[in-house]
């Protein structure tokens, strides 16, 4: 009896349609758990309405193709062709005689224009034109460049447009011919100084030197002007503002700027 049980699972066991029975219960239980059942997709089966990948949706015409990002063009460097014409136009005016300062004028900048009135002045004897802009000066460049002017062999010609005031006064004062454009304005204001560090002789010693230079530049205004020191003096502490016509009858100004002839 034991034998023939034993046999008998062996058979079943071996038998190929055992297998197969057992392989379609098992598929069809797989396909009903998910396969035939729309509620349970597999995974890249979308559910019951929703298109496939790639396809457009119901209703809807498809996307049209989307070109790929174009490829970055090469870099071009071109040399700017305006590049240096603020040399060029003023090499021009140095050829017609003409220097031109606008802004601070410091040391450097007091170098540069000392060497174009310099070499103009070596040129010829004929007058040279300064153009002064909004000029602000600080009082040892102002000083510095006002030596230069009083060795010049040829006459300058000074014309203030814009705000000219404090220090650069003194390069306005120093020119025998002064004139000024309509929009010109004058401030008198005592120049400003920064005291450098130092023990007390160097502190002590370097405040006098200052004392010196503003009593040279406000001797220099009112010389020009036709004023005593101390009343120019007074004006600065004051900061008095001249408009033209103040200027010319202060004295600083010798006329107004007028219409070149051709």
């Amino acid at each position: 009896m034991i034998n023939r049980h034993v046999s008998g699972v062996l058979r079943d066991a071996h038998d190929p349609r055992s297998g197969s029975d057992h392989e379609a219960r098992s598929g069809s239980d797989h396909e009903a758990r998910s396969g035939s059942d729309p509620e349970f997709p597999w995974p890249g089966r979308p559910f019951p309405g929703q298109p496939l990948p790639g396809q457009p949706l119901p209703g809807r015409p498809p996307f049209p193709g989307r070109p790929g990002p174009d490829p970055v063009p090469p870099a071009r460097v071109w040399i700017d062709p305006h590049a240096g014409w603020q040399d060029r136009l003023f090499e021009r005016l140095l050829e017609q005689r003409i220097v031109l300062a606008a802004g601070v004028l410091d040391d450097a900048a007091a170098t540069r224009l000392s060497a174009q009135l310099l070499t103009l002045d070596a040129e010829g004897d004929g007058p040279i034109r300064l153009e002064l802009q909004n000029l602000q000066a600080d009082l040892p460049a102002a000083l510095t460049f006002m030596g230069v002017l009083d060795v010049m062999r040829a006459e300058i010609h000074a014309f203030a447009s814009g705000e000219t005031g404090g220090a650069a006064l003194g390069l306005l004062a120093s020119c025998p011919r002064r004139l000024a454009y309509p929009n010109a304005s004058f401030t008198l204001s005592e120049p400003r100084v920064r005291f450098v560090g130092g023990t007390v002789t160097a502190v002590s010693s370097y405040e006098q030197q200052v004392s010196r230079m503003i009593d040279s530049l406000f001797y220099r205004i009112a010389e020009a002007a036709g004023r005593e020191a101390e009343d120019v003096r007074e004006d600065a502490r004051r900061g008095r503002v001249l408009t033209v016509a103040e200027a010319i009858g202060y004295g600083l100004i010798h006329d107004r700027a007028t219409r070149r002839s051709s």
